[in-house]
């Protein structure tokens, strides 16, 4: 029977028969266990149970916090894979900062973002989401610096019709999710649905960056304007992470160097 169930495995089904036979015998011996167990649960204090209970709500917390942190992580990567989307586009140098603060004033449209002199953030600097233009910088401490975002009602914002090249002004209007575009002409050629990019005039924001969308005309009878509501691109309310856009070297020279002069003058004046 050994060699035969050695070589040539003939007794496997006769094994299988007898372990099934034999599974009452083995119930039947762990039975006093299995009866102590059930008897000792019909005897646990409350003590117990209250405790075993606070330790349950303990543990579903951390979990729930570590589920709420991989979570914020997942945005917070998820975002960064999309700045650094936006990055790749674009032909200036750029840093990535995080938002840190917003103003508390209702009537101003400004946040802080944790990048400042030290990090060589100067004002009139550009600053990005991963959608578009935010705004621009306007003030720096050595670590922080403050942002006007574009929907301020005192923002305002040389764009140009990406389909037709046309040129407005885009003006802030207090609102995060409208802005206006002036003087326009009853007669221009423009639509909803058009992309207005940064034109690049005036010398403040650089060319070519997404700032808004035409989202409503409203032309009156005999006035010589339309008026021309539009939708920004970036997140105004939601992101947190953005894109200070640094110019090319040659105007960051000359910006170094008028703030140079003016700091002479202002010594001079006190001298």
């Amino acid at each position: 029977m050994v060699v035969a169930d050695a070589r040539f495995d003939k007794l496997s089904s006769v094994r299988s028969t007898l372990a099934t036979g034999l599974a009452p015998v083995y119930w039947l011996g762990n039975a006093p266990y299995e009866f102590s167990d059930w008897v000792a649960g019909l005897f646990v204090n409350k003590e117990d149970l209250q405790q075993e209970n606070e330790d349950l709500r303990a543990r579903l917390m951390i979990l729930e916090r570590r589920a709420l942190k991989y979570a914020a992580l997942a945005s917070e990567n998820n975002e960064l894979r999309r700045l650094m989307n936006s990055s790749e586009v674009l032909d200036d140098r750029v840093i990535v900062g995080e938002v840190v603060g917003v103003s508390p004033d209702p009537f101003s449209h400004e946040v802080v973002i944790n990048k400042g002199r030290s990090d060589g953030v100067r004002p009139g600097q550009a600053v990005l989401d991963a959608q578009g233009l935010m705004g621009q910088v306007v003030q720096t401490s050595q670590i922080t610096s403050r942002v006007l975002l574009v929907s301020d009602s005192s923002h305002a914002v040389p764009v140009e019709v990406v389909r037709n090249g046309l040129r407005a002004i885009l003006l802030g209007t207090g609102d995060t999710n409208t802005l206006d575009l002036v003087h326009v002409p009853d007669t221009a050629d423009i639509r909803e649905g058009d992309l207005l990019v940064s034109s690049g005039l005036g010398g403040r924001f650089p060319r070519g960056y997404p700032v808004a969308e035409v989202s409503l005309l409203n032309k009156e009878p005999g006035e010589p304007f339309v008026a021309i509501e539009a939708t920004p691109k970036a997140e105004l309310n939601q992101s947190r992470l953005v894109l200070v856009v640094f110019p090319p070297a040659a105007s960051q020279d000359e910006a170094t160097a008028g703030e140079r002069d003016e700091t002479l003058a202002d010594g001079e004046g006190a001298g």
